[in-house]
This record gives C-alpha cells, structure tokens and sequence, in this order.
C-alpha cells in the first residue's frame, strides 16, 4: 500500500528530486580530461604505480591483428591464449590479497577451499570504442542529466551518460546504458548445479533489440523504448514454448517496464502486473529478473551511493568460457564453475552500493556492484539479506566482440551461499555461437500480436 501511495504522489516527488539530478553536468575544463588524461569514456588511461594494471592502450579496434574471426554470429577467438596465470588466489594464501577481493569472493573462497580458486592473469585494457561513441559522450559529459527524481536520463544515444560519475545514481546510469550490441541473438543454456551434485537444466532464447546503438538511433536523444526483448523457454519441457516479451524505457517514472507473457497451454497473453524487481526468473526461479547482467531495470527501490574505486581482481577477457568444444561436465563442479576456465585481472573499479529505502521491498536489502571502468559493465555483485549477512554472490565474465566493437556479456554465475547452490547461466560451449549484432531484429517483431502468433 505504501508503494502505491508513492506511485500517485510521484509528480509532486519528482519535481523535487528532479533538481538533485540537474546539477550533475560537469564544466567543460574538467569534461576535456576525456582523451586526455581519461579515456573517451572516462577511465583512467594511466597505470597503476607498480605497473600490474598498465596503461590504457586501445590498440585495437575489431579483432586484433592475427586473429582469425569468422564474423557475426562465429566465435570469438582468444587474442591471450598463450598466457598462463601470474599466480593463483587460494583459501590459503586468500589473506596476502584481501584488499583486492570482494567479500562475495572471499566468502566463496572460505566456503569451498579445495574446488574455488582464482587464478590472475597479466592485466589488458588493448581495446576501444568507436570514435563515434567517443564523440557522443564527450557531448553528454557537459549535457546529460538526470530527470524525475533519477529515474530516467536525458542524454544521447550511444555515448556513456555519466563519463565522471559524481554520484551513486550517475554511476547506475552507466551501467543501465554501457555500450550494448545493438542486436542479441542467441540460445543460451542454464544450469543450476546443487551441492549433491544434480543439476536443474533450462534452456533460453534471447532476442534482444537495444534501441541506443543501430545506425538509425545512435545519436538521438533518450526517449521512448531503450530495449525490446523476447525470450522464448525451450528446457525444462513442462515451460517449453512459453514466450516473454519486455519493453524497457529510458524514462522508469513515465514509462515502467512492461512485459507480457504467452502461455503455450492456454495459447493466452497475459500482461504480467508488477514486472520486475525480485521476480524470479530461470530454471528454477533462482535468480531475480533485476539480476540479469548483475543489475538492470528500475531503480526506485534502492538509494545510490558512490563508494569509491578500487584495484580488484576481476573476471575479464573470459574468452575461454566462450570456446566450443567445452562440456559442461568438466566445466559444472561443486562450490562454481571450474576455475581453471575462468581468467581474473587485475583492474580499477567504480564501487556501487544500493540501500533499500524504507517502505520498499526487496530480497536484498542491500546491494554491492563492482564497476570496471573501462567498459561501465558491473562484473561482480554481492547481495544482503535483511539481517545484514551476506546471502548471494554473483560474477559476469565479458568479452570484446570483434564484429561489434564492444564488450558482450558472457557467462555469468549466481551464487547462493546459504544453500550452497549455484545457477550458471549463458552457457554456450555446447551450443553455437551467440549471434552479436547483425540486422535480423526489427522493432515490429515484438508485438502482443506477434505474440499471440508463437503457438501457431
């Protein structure tokens, strides 16, 4: 009831809060650091003192130089295969590195010593952005805006809105709006494994059509749909055939995000009311839908805080996790996946921290985001019950897409430290090559009507 209550006093809210968002343009003295001493989108282009994270290079734009990509829709061929970890994370030497782990990964750790490593691998920063993202969001630096209360943003498309963050709800905006492919077409396996051993099975088709980085948008202000998405269940077999589809908007106060949902036993749409947030979603209903990529939707529910940065292990470059050829059963093991897949860097990363403002409800009653600052995607998460412990601990592995340009999700895994369960997800080493990018998507193929259409 009180969130209903909020919801119809929010005009006279949001002309208040609006004004805490408007302040957050930064001078143009301070904007022209971007390519300079920061990146085009805002991280710092030097080293680290002792030289274990290097200098930013941007070397390569594409696929690098002797690397044989297939194109759109291939794999993507590890550009650091022949590099061996510097050394090795364990339970028993965890305390030497502390300060660059996560609690999430130190908990991990103490919790499963004989099968949960982390082995670190020299540190790269070698790709870059197009220049035309670098262009766009030198403009938004001066420009974009928070509006309604932080709810939405009004910037340009296709450039990062908040290059030098200077709050907790400018640093979520980045990671809301990273550079995304413009198209996401892939079949993507699931798994959750459980500490005796079984494993739960699921199976997903994402169609994801990003409305910031086509040709036709990019460069255009933030308004309407940001994303249209469709995700089609094809394991287990008793949801087999039921379809989602989701309208994501730049603007949450004017637009919340809205999904429908087609039932093959019924051959009915039905809206689904109150999208979002904690609503389980996945084999299992292991992970909540504001958990996808570690965090995305609508924020309203939590207060932002910028903590600060940090030099942290991380994964990155997660090339080998993407390889064909892997079995799962070699890569599934008890505690996470088999760390001798993973590969960690040291990197700078922005710390987000979300609260759950009173009044609201939540699983998590607070939320830690690890940012990298080259890219703005959160790679690794830790999640609070409401009694303060800590509950859920969550990793993304990414990767650079050659024929995008851009980093890509990858295989993401979602730990539960209570249950010692855990759910590994975007998995396609037994599946063909997730398809990023290309020009098969159009807006008018998601539709309710077109949805109506699935069981035909």
């Amino acid at each position: 009831m009180m969130n209903m209550c909020i919801r119809r006093t929010w005009p006279l809210l949001a002309a208040v809060l609006f004004t805490q968002g408007a302040w957050a343009v930064v001078s143009e003295s301070e904007a022209a650091k971007l390519g300079g001493d920061l990146t085009c989108i805002g991280a710092e282009k030097a080293g680290n003192a002792d030289g274990s994270i290097p200098a930013f290079s941007g070397q390569w734009l594409g696929a690098p130089p002797g690397v044989a990509f297939g194109g759109l829709g291939k794999r993507h061929p590890d550009p650091y295969a022949s590099e061996k970890p510097l050394f090795v994370v364990t339970a028993q030497n965890m305390a030497q590195y502390a300060d660059k782990l996560s609690d999430g990964q130190k908990a991990l750790l103490k919790k499963y010593p004989d099968s949960v490593s982390i082995p670190v691998y020299p540190s790269h920063r070698d790709f870059r952005y197009e220049d035309i993202r670098c262009d766009l969001t030198r403009k938004n630096a001066v420009s974009a805006e928070l509006e309604d209360g932080n709810m939405g943003v009004r910037a340009l498309k296709g450039g990062t809105p908040f290059p030098i963050p200077k709050s907790g709800d400018q640093l979520l905006r980045n990671i809301l709006l990273p550079a995304y492919a413009n198209q996401e077409d892939a079949v993507y396996d699931q798994a959750v494994v459980y500490p005796d051993g079984n494993v739960a099975w699921g199976r997903m088709r994402y169609e994801i059509l990003d409305q910031t980085s086509d040709a036709e948008n990019v460069g255009k202000p933030t308004e309407g749909i940001f994303a249209y998405s469709r995700v089609t269940i094809l394991k287990p077999e008793r949801q087999k055939g039921e379809v989602m589809l989701t309208y994501t908007y730049f603007n949450e106060a004017k637009n919340p995000q809205t999904s429908w949902t087609y039932n093959p036993g019924t051959r009915r749409v039905r809206q689904s009311p109150g999208f979002g947030f904690d609503m389980p979603l996945g084999v299992g209903g292991f992970r909540t839908i504001d958990d996808d990529r570690l965090f995305n939707g609508s924020p309203e529910r939590y207060d932002w805080k910028l903590v600060g940065k940090r030099e942290m292990f991380i994964p990155y470059n997660g090339y080998r996790l993407e390889a064909a050829g892997i079995k799962y059963d070699a890569l599934l093991k008890t505690g996470s996946i088999d760390s001798q897949f993973m590969r960690y860097e040291l990197h700078r990363v922005w710390v987000l921290e979300a609260t759950l403002k009173e009044g609201y409800r939540h699983q998590y009653a607070k939320r830690v985001l690890y940012v990298d600052e080259d890219t703005w995607n959160a790679v690794m998460a830790d999640n609070y019950d409401a009694h303060g412990e800590l509950w859920r601990t969550n990793f993304m592995n990414t990767y650079y897409a050659y024929g995008a340009k851009l980093f890509h999700a990858g295989v993401t895994v979602y730990h539960d430290l209570v249950s010692g369960a855990y759910l590994a997800d975007r998995l396609t080493s037994e599946l063909l090559a997730p398809r990023v990018n290309g020009d098969r998507l159009k807006p008018f193929m998601f539709t309710t009507d077109l949805l109506r259409q699935s069981g035909k």
